[in-house]
């Protein structure tokens, strides 16, 4: 069961109730990995009409869209990491988006020419979209303010200076991605070679529409419609529902963060499972800096891994994704060898 934590005591100075609030938290950290959170303050946009202004980018044209293709999708462009990508027939997942960087809130001054992972979000005009890019902005600084405050509670709950990470996302790589899963035609899936799309091996009954994988990074907070479909898998093997509630975010941990914490946070595998009708989520993944060092906490020996840069780490996660893949060499850096 996926457990619904009240956070409101985390953006409070109540120390009594925001003990409360950490401890759920940390539990839920721990195992099963995945929490619903709610009674975020009032100004964090949720809800079916933030979706909905966010979602208005969809309505553009096919034209206007392939402006923001990533370059593996359209070779004139000059984006490789940020940016659309269009739906992928005959993978494991089906789904199509935008991933959008932390300049669409801050501005110019976070990116870096030369690095992928530091390059400007590629964005519609706003004669198109009136009013999107101020929607897209407030929400991205939401999610931010939302993730510091659970990353403050896990620092506390580790028995880390609540501060502990904050050097480390300032200036970060969050990506705030905007999803739709279309419904699948049997012809679509009949050019699927591989049976796990189909969940019981055989192809009949449910399908999936995303492969099952874990995060990367840190945290991710994920806004769904009433759709439903994700799952989460428990330490047993089995997949248990992740349900959509209204003015509720879904929390779950990445690699990274597992890492970081000598695995007393868990990075859980889940997937996402299609239906007879679209689904569209809010993922929002809090990243840490390009070059913020990862290395053993002071409460963990201190060769328990080699320390690396996180910016390495994600883009060798990063490409192995299907709307990445084939994107190896477009990135130099250091090398990411952790300890297994």
């Amino acid at each position: 069961m996926i457990p619904v934590i009240d956070v409101a005591p985390l953006f409070t100075q109540d120390p009594d109730a925001r003990a409360r609030s950490d401890a759920a938290l940390f539990r839920a950290a721990r195992d099963p990995g995945f929490a619903g959170i709610r009674r975020l303050p009032p100004d964090v946009p949720l809800g079916a009409p933030a979706r909905a202004r966010l979602f208005t980018i969809f309505a553009l044209s096919d034209t206007e869209k392939r402006r923001l293709y990533r370059r593996k999708f359209a070779a004139a462009n000059p984006n490789l990491y940020r940016g659309w990508f269009p739906l992928q027939p005959g993978n494991l997942t089906a789904k199509e988006g935008i991933d959008l960087g932390g300049d669409i809130a801050h501005g110019p001054a976070i990116t870096q020419p030369g690095d992928p992972l530091r390059e400007p979000s590629p964005v519609p005009p706003e004669r198109l979209l009136p009013g999107w890019h101020g929607h897209a902005a407030a929400y991205y600084l939401a999610m931010e303010r939302v993730a510091a405050a659970l990353m403050h509670s896990l620092a506390r709950s580790l028995g880390l200076p609540e501060c502990f990470f904050d050097d480390a996302f300032t200036r970060g790589l969050s990506t705030l991605r905007l999803i739709r899963y279309p419904a699948r035609d049997p012809s679509e899936l009949a050019t699927v070679t591989d049976p796990a799309v189909w969940t019981d091996g055989k192809p009949t009954g449910r399908y999936l529409v995303g492969a099952p994988h874990t995060d990367s990074g840190f945290l991710t907070l994920l806004a769904q419609d009433r759709i439903g479909g994700l799952q989460a898998r428990g330490r047993d093997g089995s997949w248990t529902d992740v349900p959509p509630l209204e003015d509720t975010l879904v929390i779950n941990f990445g690699q990274v963060l597992e890492q970081w914490t000598a695995g007393r946070i868990k990075a859980t595998e889940h997937r996402v499972v299609g239906g007879d009708r679209v689904r569209c989520s809010v993922p929002f993944f809090y990243e840490a800096r390009a070059d913020a060092t990862i290395a053993p906490l002071p409460v963990d020996a201190p060769d328990r891994f080699a320390p690396f840069q996180y910016g390495d780490f994600l883009w060798r996660r990063m490409t192995s994704f299907v709307e990445f893949r084939g994107m190896e060499r477009e990135r130099g850096g250091g090398i990411f060898d952790p300890v297994r």
